[in-house]
């Protein structure tokens, strides 16, 4: 599995990764926020998303990004969110860009 040689994009609506094998993914905010695993967007017992897509505005900000120990980044949102965990290999899956998208069994 690939990791981030640098992540780019605090204070703007879409971070850009670039990973260790070259590959260069753009995540726009909303995008991936959706797509939080946290308990508070996803219903721990049951797996089901409690989170509303459409009450994430589409010019959402990506405030501060963190490492979570050498396999994850943690994003606090414009929106206020912070609890979500975003493994390097999620990230890697669900890179929106025309190649990834178009691999059998993406996302």
């Amino acid at each position: 599995m690939p990791a981030p040689l640098s992540i780019d994009g605090i204070g703007k609506t879409a971070i850009t990764v670039t990973w260790e094998d070259g590959h260069v993914g753009v995540y726009p905010g909303k995008y991936l926020r959706c797509r939080c695993r946290c308990a508070e967007c996803i219903e721990e017992t049951t797996g089901r998303k409690v989170l509303d897509d459409r009450k994430i505005p589409d010019d959402l900000r990506y405030r501060e990004i963190g490492l979570v120990g050498g396999y994850a980044i943690s994003i606090v949102w414009s929106d206020g969110h912070a609890t979500g965990i975003y493994s390097f290999r999620n990230l890697r899956d669900w890179c929106p860009c025309p190649e990834c998208a178009a691999k059998p069994g993406s996302r």
